[in-house]
């Protein structure tokens, strides 16, 4: 609760002099313990009154709402150059289809489609810590090459989306028609029950080098046919879900408390197949790719209904968006990635990859941005300078690299690449100033 709603009224004076109090202590940055003391103090003068008079009074909340504020928030040093130092190749499972970190990079989650799993690895030892194990069933798949339907199983993670702080992930299951919610630690929370209304996913949970196994059920959600890119709004409120050949958007109303975890509330009809999308929470939002056409449909995330429609170059695959406003887009079929201006829908820039860009992920700094480039086995890197694209890396990736995500600190990036032939390579820049 915000700490203003606790003194209205007659004790508008008591508040503005806790409040100035507290904004001195951030910006002299004293200890807790100093403003702790201030809130013990203040608490004894003015307990018994507020008892009485305003029976909801929590002591607790207020402590905490004010502790928050004062949390220091750790920031990565600057930096302007990168300077590519090694690479390390790790063994995932086949057909490994996306990464993801966790936030705050401990972790990296890898989906993998054909072993239908999902592995979790530690960032630092880069070594699998679980493995998340569908139990498979039948159903059709969809061979790409030759345009038709095919059989295969309903178990096959393809994309995901961390939500609530890192605590659900949410899993894409390419022939299932829909996502699952896993709670990565909370096993308790994954007590799914199959019912005529609610179907469910068995998952166990391997850990490697020990006997010790974990079993749970988690909630199928269904949203379309092939479902693929998950996105979400900052604050976990809503999901986003595009289904490949349903030719729509799933938007999804998520709540923690109470299991699925999630309803659908609106379904948003594209031109043609969807992919890639970007939620921008600032100007209520969200760009859907469309891979089939040559468009963004643009979404207004108050209404969760298509806006506009924002004419771009042919086949757009994924896409993702800085905080200034801009745009950046993979045309899978040209080779290229562009960068659009979101507000006017006028492309600025564009430069050539190599064949077939698919997942494409900007450094945290938003200056540089890694590219994997499938059919070619190579991940490029560029510079963003204000109006192009500054090549400064090209590095050989083999078995068709397809996602990436990016871990950094002080000191080095790395950028995590998953292959389809089942393997993960890291490659490590080092962070430098301009001479």
């Amino acid at each position: 609760m915000d700490i203003d709603r606790y003194f209205e009224g007659n004790q508008l004076n008591l508040q503005n002099d806790l409040l100035t109090y507290r904004k001195s202590i951030i910006f002299r940055h004293s200890t807790m313990q100093a403003l702790l003391s201030f809130i013990s103090i203040f608490l004894l003068s003015i307990g018994c009154n507020t008892a009485d008079s305003n029976p909801t009074f929590d002591k607790t909340n207020l402590i905490n709402s004010i502790a928050v504020d004062t949390l220091p928030v750790k920031k990565l040093k600057h930096y302007d150059e990168l300077k590519y130092k090694d690479k390390q190749v790790l063994t995932a499972a086949s057909g490994t289809k996306s990464v993801i970190f966790t936030a705050s990079g401990s972790k990296l989650y890898a989906m993998n489609l054909e072993g239908m799993s999902v592995y979790e690895f530690d960032q630092k030892s880069k070594k699998i810590t679980r493995e998340f194990k569908f139990t498979p069933t039948r159903g059709m798949g969809w061979d790409y090459n030759k345009s038709r339907p095919i059989a295969s199983f309903q178990e096959k993670p393809v994309e995901a989306c961390f939500s609530h702080d890192d605590k659900i992930l949410w899993v894409s299951l390419h022939n299932a028609e829909g996502i699952v919610p896993i709670w990565v630690d909370d096993f308790s929370k994954n007590n799914a029950v199959t019912t005529k209304e609610q179907k469910t996913k068995p998952i166990t949970v391997l850990y490697p080098g020990q006997s010790k196994t974990d079993s749970f059920r988690v909630p199928l959600i269904e949203t379309g046919k092939t479902p693929k890119v998950i996105s979400r709004t900052a604050d976990s409120k809503y999901l986003l879900v595009s289904n490949w050949h349903s030719r729509n958007t799933s938007v999804l109303e998520m709540d923690s408390n109470a299991s699925p975890y999630g309803k659908v509330i609106s379904t948003i009809p594209v031109s043609a197949i969807p992919r890639g999308i970007a939620v921008d929470d600032k100007n209520k939002r969200s760009y859907i790719a469309i891979m089939g056409g040559s468009s963004l449909n643009v979404v207004n995330n108050d209404t969760w209904q298509s806006d506009t429609i924002m004419n771009v170059w042919s086949s757009p695959r994924h896409i993702v968006m800085d905080t200034s406003g801009h745009l950046f887009v993979s045309y899978n079929s040209l080779n290229t990635i562009a960068c659009i201006d979101a507000a006017s829908g006028k492309q600025l820039f564009s430069a050539q990859t190599h064949a077939q860009p698919r997942t494409i992920v900007l450094s945290k700094n938003h200056k540089f941005i890694f590219v994997t480039c499938y059919t070619s086995d190579y991940v490029d890197v560029y510079k963003i300078n204000d109006d192009n694209f500054e090549k400064i890396a090209s590095l050989p990736c083999g078995g068709h690299p397809v996602g990436v995500d990016i871990y950094e600190d002080d000191e080095d990036l790395e950028a995590w690449v998953c292959s389809y032939s089942g393997s993960i390579t890291i490659f490590t820049f080092k962070k430098k100033d301009k001479d």
